[in-house]
């Protein structure tokens, strides 16, 4: 006699796995409680730096990495490029307390698929996870009325640019906002944070700057910017 064979039932889809890289462990266990009770969504791991995330993402290959800006070892701006470069199939949402159009495009530019502000994360995380999860980026809702705003009222102000805005120089924006940034006295470890990048990536900015220009010297950089009203004497 033959054994009717029952028809296997559908398999359970896979979870949408999050690492969730944030230097506050209480941040950490506030966003799994927030986010792990949700059906299809499991939290894979935590991170405390930019660095160690990364680690995770090469080896664990999340559906998302939830990122904050402001982490010790490498910047969530850094962070966002490498993880994208490491992994191209791993979402990138920021999760951070700067509200800032410049930065949350300089996100967009570097990979990240949205942007939340930590004040909002209670209403809108959520609903921020489920749209990047969909492919639809995600602006944080004061973000997203402060960029419609300027996009109205200011048409191209921000956009992304390689045109010089230094007259005479070959100097792109980025480069003349690190030049006064090195000539008002700021070290590269205190510009990385401020702007949002890798203090390689401010060196890197900075040896640009003496190549382009020729200068021989920090004080050639120095008589430059006073020159030209970057900064005051």
């Amino acid at each position: 006699m033959m054994t009717k064979l029952m028809p296997k039932e559908n398999a359970e889809p896979k979870p949408y796995r999050i690492l969730v890289a944030d230097d506050h462990a209480i941040v950490r266990r506030g966003i799994r409680a927030l986010l792990e009770t949700e059906p299809g969504i499991e939290i894979c791991h935590g991170a405390g730096d930019g660095l160690e995330a990364l680690e995770f993402v090469k080896k664990l290959k999340p559906d998302m990495v939830l990122l904050d800006l402001t982490m010790p070892e490498m910047n969530g701006l850094e962070a966002v490029r490498q993880i994208r470069e490491a992994s191209p199939d791993t979402d990138v949402l920021i999760l951070t307390m700067h509200f800032s159009e410049d930065v949350a495009r300089e996100a967009l530019r570097s990979g990240a698929h949205g942007y939340v502000l930590k004040s909002d994360a209670d209403a809108e995380l959520l609903s921020a996870v489920r749209q990047v999860q969909k492919n639809r980026p995600y602006f944080t809702g004061k973000l997203a009325l402060s960029l419609v705003d300027t996009f109205i009222h200011n048409p191209g102000e921000g956009e992304a640019t390689d045109e010089h805005p230094l007259p005479g120089t070959p100097l792109t924006a980025r480069e003349v906002e690190v030049l006064q940034m090195l000539a008002s006295g700021m070290s590269n470890k205190q510009i990385a944070p401020a702007i949002g990048l890798s203090i390689r990536t401010v060196e890197s900015h900075r040896n640009h700057i003496m190549h382009k220009m020729k200068f021989e010297s920090f004080s050639d950089l120095l008589r430059f910017a006073i020159r030209n009203r970057i900064v005051e004497a």
